[in-house]
């Protein structure tokens, strides 16, 4: 099983253990903002393998590689002037520019999924110090097995991977919840790959254009979270549920009213004053305590659409995705 390091009881001894698993080529979960990921080395093509052996995830979908700083960035990616604008408002933040790599970038194309771009955040607290002391980017998917419903604790991670890595790095709960927002620049246009934990509107404000939305039914896998399916519970899923059905699970939102909610098996409410802040962080701990209930479906009351909204519900609709 892993051994686990509580970050807050000793932040040196963390540090220096992430450091030498990660040296040694190893995939460890770390902490973020956002949610747990699942770290490695993006130059060591071994190390990178590892990430997606231990998730059992398809080598067609890429990785985004976690820096230290934007300086760091500057090193392995091109930017252009309006990625520039959204790095220096956002970063360190949820927030991941899909960028052209520069030419013999050492970020491997194993990480890239082949592709001529990469995907790049820099994480808030202990992920950005541990990759300046590591003193390379860090390709980190969320710290799950494939598709399945993503990591926001130590516990959730060690219940999932604990037997298939070294290292778990616990700091408490994920603040934010939900992955972070990905976002393309094209011909000086943004557009929209995956919603996340920066709402879009605060994108908008800064940049002062639109964010244009992808066509989900034809868009190319550009970044991580595009599959059809994904964030999904071992449980069938139903979207905007005004009633439930005896033996369900039941996910409210804002104190709403459903039918039936007596006879749930669980029921749990993501924010019953109706903060989408505080739904998005507590989306996947809900869908995990829902599906370890024993329920054969989960319904979900209806999420409003606007800021975080847009990033719980593009979840919800890929957890509710029909399944291979």
């Amino acid at each position: 099983m892993a051994r686990i390091i509580d970050i807050t009881a000793d932040r040196q001894a963390a540090l220096e253990a992430a450091c030498a698993a990660l040296a040694d080529g190893f995939a460890i979960a770390v902490p973020t903002e956002t949610v747990y990921g699942l770290a490695a080395d993006a130059t060591n093509p071994a190390a990178i393998t590892r990430i997606y052996e231990t998730k059992g995830r398809p080598r067609f979908n890429p990785l985004i590689c976690h820096m230290a700083d934007l300086a760091m960035t500057e090193e392995y990616a091109e930017f252009d002037p309006v990625s520039r604008v959204l790095a220096t408002a956002f970063w360190p933040g949820p927030l991941t520019l899909v960028l052209p790599l520069k030419p013999q970038s050492p970020i491997h194309s194993l990480a890239t999924a082949g592709l001529d771009s990469v995907g790049v955040r820099v994480p808030k607290g202990f992920a950005g110090a541990l990759i300046g002391a590591f003193g390379r980017p860090l390709a980190a998917p969320s710290a799950n097995t494939s598709g399945r419903i993503s990591a926001t604790s130590a516990a959730h991670v060690e219940a999932d991977l604990g037997a298939k890595i070294p290292l778990i790095l616990d700091a408490g709960a994920s603040a934010v919840g939900v992955e972070s927002t990905i976002v393309k620049v094209e011909d000086g246009q943004m557009r929209l790959l995956r919603p996340g934990g920066l709402a879009a509107r605060e994108i908008e404000r800064v940049a002062g254009k639109p964010l244009l939305r992808a066509n989900k039914a034809s868009a190319a896998i550009e970044a991580p979270g595009m599959l059809a399916s994904h964030y999904a519970p071992g449980a069938s899923v139903r979207l905007n549920a005004t009633a439930v059905e005896p033996g369900e699970a039941l996910i409210a939102f804002g104190s709403a009213a459903v039918s039936g909610a007596d006879g749930a098996r669980i029921v749990l409410d993501l924010s019953p004053r109706g903060d989408l802040a505080e739904a998005a962080a507590n989306l996947f701990d809900y869908m995990k305590r829902a599906d370890a209930s024993g329920a054969s479906s989960i319904a979900f009351s209806r999420i409003p659409e606007e800021g975080l909204g847009e990033a719980i519900n593009d979840r919800l609709l890929r957890a509710a995705a029909p399944r291979d």
